[in-house]
């Protein structure tokens, strides 16, 4: 995990290069009408040949790669999961809120992951059950784990931008929930992975490449992430796009049929 993570922050570096200055980020739109900034491009460049260098046997997905149409074979045990600036909306808006996510996939397993939040400087990885960390610059790491959900209710995360609608109250309307709070990019997963939150429920588009280095780290920290079908998330689908879902730190079966139902 060492070398993920310096691969991670040293992709960080290259992003806050664009983001000290305002001058220098220039927003374009994807054909998905997604945005995308040179900040972007140069992360995924550096983080392609560190991998390259580090495991050249093992193929790269990659965002803005992908973007393009640029899709390795991925029909072996292993594949990595990029996205080079997630919460791309939080870079341009200057909140802070974005993320270097890295992942590897094992038979659609995300077995190891680094979510990195450079502006934060902040870093969270996870490479199998109980080995959660969380670390800020030139600081020690430490562990991190999912709670039990308090008596008085759980906190619910959601996306600052895509956090409200009618399938989220609906699900929301049959569990007992204390607190509301918003994050951007893979901070959700992470909130819940470190006992901040309880649960982080998606109903809308995600790609793979969002969730996969988060949900690694929620794993490893005792959680897990549900479709409304109640299997959890797997990835390497084709297309790479995933279902609705429901990120938790304990899991419960309730809401599920509803959410489905409603959808």
């Amino acid at each position: 995990m060492a070398a993920l993570r310096l691969i991670a922050e040293r992709a960080g570096k290259v992003i806050l290069q664009y983001y000290v200055d305002a001058e220098e980020i220039t927003v374009r739109q994807k054909d998905d009408a997604s945005p995308v900034t040179d900040a972007d491009e140069a992360a995924e460049t550096f983080i392609l040949g560190a991998l390259n260098t580090l495991t050249p046997h093992i193929p790269v997905v990659s965002e803005e790669a992908a973007s393009a149409g640029e899709i390795p074979e991925i029909d072996g045990d292993f594949f990595w999961l990029v996205d080079p600036l997630d919460g791309t909306k939080e870079f341009i808006s200057r909140n802070g809120e974005f993320t270097v996510n890295i992942a590897l996939i094992e038979h659609g397993v995300p077995v190891a992951g680094v979510v990195h939040a450079p502006a934060l400087a902040m870093t969270w990885t996870g490479a199998g059950e109980g080995t959660a960390n969380f670390s800020e610059t030139d600081n020690p790491p430490m562990k991190i784990s999912v709670r039990e959900i308090p008596d008085e209710g759980a906190t619910v995360v959601a996306s600052r931008r895509h956090g409200t609608g009618e399938k989220l109250e609906q699900f929301l309307a049959s569990r007992k929930i204390n607190d509301r709070v918003t994050a951007g990019s893979s901070l959700k997963f992470c909130l819940v992975a470190s006992g901040q939150a309880d649960l982080y429920p998606r109903f809308g588009r995600t790609m793979e490449w969002d969730t996969a280095a988060g949900h690694a780290v929620l794993l490893a920290a005792g959680g897990d992430v549900w479709t409304l079908e109640n299997e959890p998330l797997d990835y390497g689908k084709a297309g790479f796009e995933n279902p609705d879902f429901i990120a938790e730190g304990v899991h419960l079966d309730a809401g599920f049929e509803s959410a489905e139902t409603e959808g």
